[in-house]
C-alpha cells in the first residue's frame, strides 16, 4: 500500500498546479459533471472538536477520494494541529484502494487555493494590497494563493499572537517575494486592502464592514460552524457574495446563516456558486461591484481532485 507524506506532496505538486485543478474542478460541479455526497461530520462537544468524512468523484478525471479531517481549535494550546486530515485514494475502475495521504498538508494547499481562483475572478483589477487574518498553517497558504494569483506588492498579516505574526511575517517574505508584514491590529491590517483572506477558528467576526474600503474582496474560509463566524452581518449584507456549494454553505456556514437568522438577508442574497462564474454562466467582479465575498466551507472534489493529480504525479516516477 502506497503511503505518501505531507514532504512527499510538498515535493511533488506546486501551488500552481492545485489552483489550476481546483478550477477545473469547480467547473465540473458547476456542470453537474461530479458525484458528491454531503460531509458527514460528528461534533465531539465533550473535547470541543469534530470529525467529518468527505468523498466525491469526478468521472473527467477519474478521481475518487475519501477524506478523514479533524478540527480541534483547542490543540493550538496542546502543541498540536488544529487540523488533521488524512486522504484515502479508490480507483473508481475497481473500487481497490490504491493510496493514503497525508491530507494536512492537501487541505491546507486545496483551501488556499480556491481562495486563489476566487480572487481571480472576484478580486478587484490591479490589486495589490492582501490582509490575511490568522498566521497557522492555512494562513501561509492563503497568502501564497494570492501571491501566485495576483500581482501584490504588500501583504499585511493579523493574528492574535505577535509570535506568530512575526513568524510567518520573516518566513513568507522570503517565500514568496513580497512584502509581508504584522499589523497592530485587525483594523489596520484592512485599510486601504484590496483584499482580505480570513483563516482563524474564531467564533465571532475578526473583521468588520467600516473598516473595509468601498472595493474590495473578501475570502472567508476559516469557519464552518453554523455558529461560527468570521464576517460580521454588514459585510454580508453589502456583499455580492458567492459561495463554494450552496447546499454546504446552508448547512454549515454561520458567516451566512447567522444573518439569515437575523433576517437581515435571506437565501436569496447568495449570488451564485464560484463554478458558475468558472463555466461562464454568471459574471465575475464588474466595474459596479463594491464588495465581493467568497465563503467557502470547503467541499470534497477539491481533496479528489488533487489527491489523484499528486498519485499520477508520483506513478510517473517510478
Amino acid at each position: 500500500m502506497l503511503y505518501l507524506s505531507a514532504e512527499d506532496v510538498e515535493s511533488l505538486i506546486s501551488m500552481k498546479e492545485v489552483i489550476d485543478t481546483i478550477e477545473i474542478a469547480f467547473g465540473e460541479m458547476a456542470k453537474g459533471k461530479v458525484i458528491m455526497p454531503p460531509r458527514t461530520t460528528v461534533m465531539l462537544e465533550k473535547y470541543n472538536g469534530s470529525i467529518s468524512l468527505m468523498s466525491s468523484y469526478i468521472p473527467s478525471m477519474d478521481a475518487f477520494a475519501t477524506k478523514i479531517i479533524s478540527i480541534y481549535p483547542d490543540n493550538r494550546e496542546k502543541s498540536l494541529p488544529t487540523t488533521a486530515a488524512w486522504i484515502f485514494v479508490n480507483n473508481p475502475e475497481n473500487g481497490q484502494l490504491e493510496a493514503i495521504m497525508d491530507g494536512t498538508y492537501i487541505t491546507a494547499l486545496r483551501t488556499g487555493a480556491v481562495t486563489g481562483v476566487a480572487a481571480k475572478y472576484l478580486a478587484p483589477k490591479k490589486s495589490k494590497i492582501a490582509a490575511v487574518f490568522g498566521c497557522g498553517v492555512q494562513g501561509r497558504t492563503q497568502a501564497w494563493a494570492l501571491a501566485e494569483t495576483l500581482e501584490l506588492e504588500m501583504i499585511r498579516v493579523y493574528d492574535l499572537s505577535e509570535e506568530s505574526m512575526m513568524k510567518f511575517s520573516d518566513e513568507m517574505t522570503e517565500k514568496l517575494g513580497v512584502d509581508v508584514i504584522p499589523s497592530v491590529s485587525g483594523r489596520a491590517a484592512v485599510e486601504d486592502a484590496d483584499i482580505v483572506a480570513t483563516a482563524t477558528t474564531s467564533p465571532s467576526p475578526v473583521v468588520h464592514r467600516k473598516w473595509l474600503k468601498d472595493k474590495v474582496h473578501v475570502s472567508a474560509i476559516g469557519a464552518f460552524y453554523p455558529s461560527y463566524r468570521e464576517l460580521d452581518t454588514e459585510i454580508i449584507k453589502d456583499s455580492k457574495l458567492v459561495v463554494d456549494e450552496i447546499g454546504s454553505i446552508m448547512h454549515e456556514a454561520g458567516d451566512i446563516l447567522i444573518p439569515i437568522n437575523e433576517g437581515v438577508i435571506t437565501a436569496d442574497h447568495i449570488f451564485c456558486e464560484l463554478g458558475d462564474i468558472i463555466i461562464g454562466r454568471m459574471e465575475g467582479r464588474t466595474k459596479h461591484d463594491g464588495i465581493t465575498v467568497f465563503k467557502s466551507v470547503g467541499v470534497a472534489i477539491q481533496d479528489s481532485s488533487v489527491s489523484s493529480l499528486i498519485l499520477k504525479k508520483w506513478l510517473k516516477t517510478q
